[in-house]
């Protein structure tokens, strides 16, 4: 599709539409806990917290952001409740708990989570694990299978490699609401597409899975990377979820390593230019705000 870059979104999404940024981090830097943040990303060797992400949102009017974990801990969970308490812009959390853990002791965990309404939903970083099909073991499944009563969503983080796992995974639980976390990670910078996009569109025919259009800068050239490089990714994203499972998201600052903030707006602001203004304001926020109940 022919791309305007000159046409502004702003001026076709209705005035009083929520803009929602669906993926986002803080964290206080730590080189041990954080040892996945390597020296050639220097760039996001220090602390992020709120004060830094607002001025931002603000420029670019966004109203508000999902904040996702970026710690497999609970005390994790906690450090991001406490910011969301103090910032209103924080509109959902995304946690992490031992979804591997025992019946009783997940229901516990979820159970405790439900005094905070801000609390959404839960990750877990799949794409780090050496069982690369760790989503169908029992247990984990099983602790997948306890999400639904609570109205929790699920977060799916995994390299492209993950995704022929990921279609059994989420069929097993049609009610159960996912997204995928950053297109699935294809290599963009060798520009692999065809394995998947087969697997992508898969998925996008089940009806309980949404995906974030995030995390692409930095699977791209870090260096020199193009808005072209991305088009024919989101071309498959698209066509697989339709307008009404998609959202935007910006993975800072993750994306800092490759990208600013604005830079990564701009690319869905232009890809995205020729939809009409339902499907702008959709992708823009209204998708995150039904999917995370914001």
């Amino acid at each position: 599709m022919e791309q305007n870059a000159n046409h502004s979104l702003l001026k076709s999404t209705p005035s009083n539409a929520v803009r929602i940024d669906a993926h986002q981090h803080f964290w206080k830097f730590d080189p041990i806990r954080d040892a996945w943040i390597t020296d050639d990303m220097a760039v996001i060797q220090k602390d992020f917290m709120p004060a830094d992400l607002e001025v931002l949102l603000k420029h670019n009017n966004i109203d508000g952001c999902v904040l996702v974990q970026a710690d497999q801990s609970e005390e994790h969970n906690h450090f991001m409740l406490e910011l969301s308490a103090k910032h209103n812009f924080i509109k959902g959390v995304v946690g992490w708990i031992e979804l591997q853990a025992d019946a009783d002791t997940v229901l516990d965990r979820l159970s405790y989570y439900k005094q905070y309404p801000v609390m959404k939903g839960f990750r877990h970083v799949l794409q780090g694990e050496t069982d690369r099909a760790l989503m169908l073991k029992p247990n984990f499944m099983r602790g997948i299978g306890l999400l639904k009563d609570f109205g929790y969503t699920y977060d799916i983080l995994v390299f492209a490699d993950q995704l022929k796992y990921v279609t059994e995974f989420v069929n097993t639980f049609p009610d159960q609401k996912f997204v995928i976390d950053h297109i699935a990670k294809p290599n963009i910078r060798k520009g692999e597409i065809d394995e998947w996009r087969k697997d992508i569109m898969s998925i996008g025919a089940c009806e309980n899975v949404w995906c974030k259009i995030s995390g692409m800068v930095t699977e791209a050239d870090w260096k020199d990377w193009t808005k072209q490089d991305f088009a024919p990714y989101i071309d498959v994203v698209a066509e697989a979820f339709g307008p009404g499972r998609i959202m935007f998201a910006s993975d800072w600052p993750v994306c800092l390593v490759a990208a600013s903030y604005g830079e990564v707006l701009a690319i869905v602001h232009d890809y995205f230019a020729e939809f009409t203004t339902y499907e702008n304001a959709a992708f823009f926020g209204g998708n995150a705000s039904n999917f995370y109940n914001l």
